[in-house]
């Protein structure tokens, strides 16, 4: 099936061969005092074969997207080990990144070209404010401490300027990195979620702000949370593999193209 963004303001947007637009159907969910607007809800991956997807190195530009995301997943895993909602909160602080550099780069394309850009400015920001919300509802989890918010600023810090240098450089590479980083984030949550069944981790009553946010019941905890994250992560997957493809394949129909 064809998944479509259905973006504010705007027509339709392309993105790829994939099951029913969940995260990119959800429009950013607004602030309204100190509550957050609920987003739809959404009940899941229906076809379990996605979960696993892996798009699998096949040319330079692949395997160096991929050694990327191998340097930054090797420290974490070691600074955190089973800590696994502490290392939620460092994926997340990076995985929020992205999504602002790729639009910033996108929508200054678009203005110095006189074009549009094709819905991804917007796809990309909501990217970003999606990844920001499972940050926010990390630390009501995790509680990090002074040593966890020093290396999360260092991994923040170090990763925008490489992403930033990458995506100037190469948008396509850029892009399948940030694949191959959800990748590695479905993997994890895929874990936390195991680990939350074998009763290794209290399966805890789930943050106000997730419940508000992914629309969940009042009596959601932890392990329908990281269900409902994962789900998140995997559409980032698609949407990011699939931006790679076209910029390569059929540049004309991005922003990137001539």
């Amino acid at each position: 099936m064809i998944s479509r963004f259905i973006l504010p303001h705007s027509k339709s947007v392309f993105i790829g061969t994939s099951h029913a637009s969940t995260f990119g159907s959800r429009l950013l969910s607004l602030w309204k005092g100190n509550e957050l607007e609920p987003i739809p809800a959404f009940g899941g991956y229906k076809n379990e074969h996605v979960l696993d997807l892996h798009r699998q190195p096949a040319s330079i530009r692949d395997k160096i997207a991929k050694a990327m995301v191998t340097m930054f997943k090797v420290p974490t895993d070691w600074f955190f080990g089973k800590r696994l909602a502490h290392r939620a909160v460092v994926i997340e602080t990076v995985a929020a990144v992205p999504g602002l550099v790729g639009g910033l780069f996108v929508h200054l394309k678009s203005l110095r070209r006189i074009r549009h850009d094709h819905g991804w400015t917007n796809t990309l920001l909501q990217e970003a404010e999606n990844e920001k919300l499972h940050l926010m509802t990390f630390r009501e989890i995790a509680k990090p401490n002074i040593v966890d918010k020093l290396f999360i600023r260092a991994a923040q810090i170090s990763f925008f300027g490489i992403y930033t240098m990458v995506y100037a450089i190469s948008p396509a590479t850029a892009h399948r990195m940030i694949g191959y980083i959800e990748e590695e984030a479905i993997h994890s949550y895929s874990h936390f979620i195991r680990e939350v069944e074998a009763g290794n981790i209290p399966n805890v009553p789930a943050p106000k702000i997730a419940i508000q946010y992914w629309n969940l019941d009042e009596k959601a905890k932890l392990k329908d949370l990281l269900f409902a994250i994962r789900d998140d992560e995997m559409e980032h997957r698609d949407v990011n593999h699939n931006f790679a493809d076209q910029i390569l394949n059929n540049p004309s129909s991005t922003p990137h193209g001539p």
